[in-house]
């Protein structure tokens, strides 16, 4: 699938998807706005690691229509997908518990654990598909150096916690939220 087609069949996708999953999250505003700054950042993040990894041979992309030597409409994934929805996700988990619905001593389970793995599987999963697509050739972008596998790997951790610490420094715990609605 070359970019316009990916333009045109897989970016609407990712819209609809991400904006239902909006709707369930709940999120305020000053979250939302400060998830999307975050995914932002590690939007450009990636497009300058993409550029940069071009100019220095590390990895190029082989497809028609680059602009730049990068394939802009692909990095609405980052932006959307592994950025601002990563983030509202563990902000929505993070510290979060949840009525459980088996009754004992134990009504609250505690889903901090899956904060967790979003905060540390997103970057591993980029790193492990970008591999992994490398090794099958099965990838878009190609490896022109030895260094690319680590570069990336430095790439994926860089964009992924900058745009995090951007949105943790924006966006008010959920804690905040919580003891608003309890108080009304």
């Amino acid at each position: 699938m070359e970019i316009t087609g990916f333009l045109t069949l897989v970016v609407p996708f990712i819209i609809v998807f991400y904006l239902a999953v909006i709707l369930f999250i709940h999120a305020p505003r000053q979250v939302l706005q400060a998830s999307l700054l975050g995914g932002l950042v590690m939007a450009l993040i990636n497009m300058l690691g993409d550029l940069v990894a071009y100019y220095f041979h590390w990895w190029h992309y082989s497809l028609n229509g680059l602009i730049l030597h990068l394939p802009i409409p692909f990095y609405i994934t980052p932006f959307l997908i592994y950025g601002s929805l990563g983030y509202l996700l563990i902000w929505r988990f993070w510290r979060a518990s949840t009525a459980s619905t088996m009754p004992g001593p134990s009504q609250r389970r505690d889903k901090h654990w899956l904060a967790l793995l979003f905060l540390i599987g997103i970057p591993l999963f980029g790193i492990v598909r970008d591999l992994s697509g490398w090794l099958t050739n099965s990838a878009y972008s190609v490896p022109d150096s030895w260094l690319a596998w680590p570069l990336d790997a430095v790439l994926w951790v860089v964009m992924f916690y900058a745009g995090y610490a951007l949105f943790r420094r924006l966006a008010p715990p959920r804690e905040a939220f919580e003891q608003k609605s309890v108080g009304a």
